[in-house]
């Protein structure tokens, strides 16, 4: 067997080895029925998008932990349209693979993962009671075309796009006591598992960009390039600021033109940005298209 597929069979065993000690019920694990504390935030304050704008300076203390709990919703509501994307990327990788490698497997422990984890969120919208916020039409169709476009590389990067941003975020928050116990638990279980999949898709990325072909390869940098701007600016959906009693288009403007956001999104984006530029994926023309994005330095 070639070293690399080698190497790519020993890490899916260590995988499906720390899937079997470290994997989460989140219907038995968390308290979903417990009351949600009085003066607690949902998200960190200094995570939330207009933090340290002249709009957050007018919002009362109630007012900022009411966006806090809508923007949360917002990122498990957005969570859930990512997942359901990154597990056809994952099936569609698998299909002409061996499908008794560990390999496989562990894609499919993943996507099992990935499915309890879209429950996750979307029982969490339901528990705050808040809308179900979802992308625009316009990256709804976006996505729709990425997903089906896609080439082997731009799946797991588009995966590690999606994970490790929100990965960033959680790791501030699961052990900040001033977060609500329900989202503290759900960031923590997520986190956990999301560690995983992040090594699963880094290690095949970083295979997949020394052997594809130049064509995809290219194509590869631009498609995940604009995955990248779909991506972020999917995160926060306009319509939570309505709230708070804001206009949704003025408010979404300020935290687009935040600099404390910008350099939120930026530090989320950092190390996995220095690891895309490690293997070559942010060259040439795609490198005006990562920019826009607002994650690349």
């Amino acid at each position: 067997m070639d070293a690399t597929l080698t190497d790519r069979e020993k890490t899916a065993e260590r995988l499906l080895a720390a899937s079997a000690k470290h994997s989460f019920d989140p219907d038995t694990e968390l308290d979903w029925d417990a009351p949600f504390e009085d003066g607690s935030w949902f998200w960190p304050p200094e995570l939330v998008s207009l933090y340290d704008t002249p709009l957050w300076k007018q919002l009362s203390e109630e007012q900022r932990i009411t966006l806090s709990r809508h923007e949360a919703a917002s990122l498990c509501s957005i969570g859930v349209w990512f997942e359901t994307i990154l597990m056809q990327l994952l099936l569609r990788h698998t299909y002409d693979l061996d499908p008794t490698s560990g390999h496989v497997r562990y894609a499919l422990t993943e996507i099992a993962d990935e499915c309890r984890h879209s429950k996750m969120f979307a029982r969490a919208v339901t528990t705050m009671g808040t809308p179900a916020y979802r992308p625009s039409r316009l990256d709804v169709q976006l996505g729709r075309v990425l997903k089906t476009v896609s080439t082997t590389p731009g799946s797991f990067t588009g995966t590690l796009l999606a994970e490790e941003i929100l990965d960033w975020m959680q790791r501030l928050t699961f052990p900040d006591e001033r977060i609500q116990p329900l989202v503290r638990g759900i960031t923590r279980i997520h986190v956990v598992e999301e560690a995983r999949h992040i090594r699963y898709a880094r290690e095949e990325l970083r295979r997949q960009m020394a052997t594809a072909p130049r064509w995809e390869i290219e194509f590869t940098r631009l498609s995940s390039a604009q995955a990248a701007r779909v991506i972020a600016r999917s995160l926060i959906s306009p319509q939570v600021y309505a709230s708070v009693g804001l206009d949704p288009k003025q408010a979404a403007r300020v935290a687009l033109e935040s600099p404390h956001r910008r350099d939120v999104m930026k530090q989320s984006a950092k190390r996995l940005m220095d690891f895309f530029e490690e293997i070559g994926l942010i060259r040439g023309p795609s490198r005006k298209l990562w920019r826009a994005s607002g994650l690349v330095g």
